[in-house]
């Protein structure tokens, strides 16, 4: 059988993704049960239920592919594909009404991150790409921002107290000095932002792959920059920063010096 191609990928990925998180919306602002995991991370019915529509969709239409979630963990199949499923990122978001989550999908072949989508379904809002198909927004072509300078720049991370646990609170504070903005519009939300213009950089000093699949194709389709915080083009180190490719090399090189 003839694998399909990118293009019919991203029409079934992105048709998947809509379709969960719309899922999730049934349970948005409803006060619905939260569950802590064993690392203090928070869980709803909404992500399971998203996560195993969008599992049960794949294995039926791609039987031998892997697949990789943050809910239910992997099952390994016999192709180079993996798809990698975050059914709500920014489930802190989620449980306190605040309309800044999405639905993360992913495709790796080879180890390779060639597809993501991010769907905002409180927001209405599709993000998604492929290697060499470009990236789009609710139909519409996107690219990163063309700002030059870091005074004009708007920086976003999900939580800067992160970024301090991690030994790395005075390189955040160089960086947000020289910045004109910092924000928290974060999670997946600071993607789409960055992927669309809207903010300059996402920091990340923490995230899973689940977090960071979808993200990687998306941004660098929009003409942006995905490193981990090493300055490495990789989606698997656990820390990533994406910007427009313009601030990359000065954005990397305030987080590494040292005072």
């Amino acid at each position: 059988m003839t694998d399909p191609s990118l293009d019919h990928l991203l029409e079934f990925a992105t048709d998947l993704a809509w379709r969960a998180g719309r899922m999730t919306l049934a349970r948005f602002q409803t006060g619905t049960a939260v569950e802590w995991k064993a690392d203090a991370s928070p869980v709803t019915a909404a992500d399971r239920e998203a996560e195993q529509f969008v599992r049960e969709h794949i294995e039926k239409r791609f039987p031998g592919d892997a697949i990789v979630g943050e809910e239910y963990g992997t099952v390994r199949g016999d192709s180079n594909r993996r798809w990698i499923i975050d059914p709500i990122d920014g489930t802190r978001s989620f449980i306190h009404g605040v309309p800044l989550y999405g639905t993360l999908l992913a495709l790796e072949i080879r180890g390779d991150p060639v597809l993501g989508v991010i769907r905002l379904p409180a927001l209405d809002e599709t993000v998604a790409a492929a290697t060499g198909l470009g990236c789009w927004w609710n139909g519409r072509r996107a690219h990163v921002s063309k700002t030059t300078s870091l005074a004009d720049a708007l920086i976003l991370t999900s939580d800067p107290a992160t970024i301090r646990s991690t030994g790395r609170a005075a390189a955040w504070d160089r960086l947000a000095a020289a910045t004109g903005t910092t924000r928290t519009w974060g999670d997946c939300y600071g993607y789409a932002l960055v992927a669309t213009g809207r903010a300059e950089a996402m920091i990340d000093p923490i995230l899973s792959l689940w977090d960071a699949a979808a993200v990687t194709p998306i941004v660098r389709e929009a003409g942006g920059a995905v490193t981990d915080l090493d300055g490495r083009p990789r989606h698997d180190s656990g820390h990533l920063i994406a910007s427009n490719g313009i601030l990359a090399d000065r954005l990397l090189d305030l987080l590494r010096e040292t005072p």
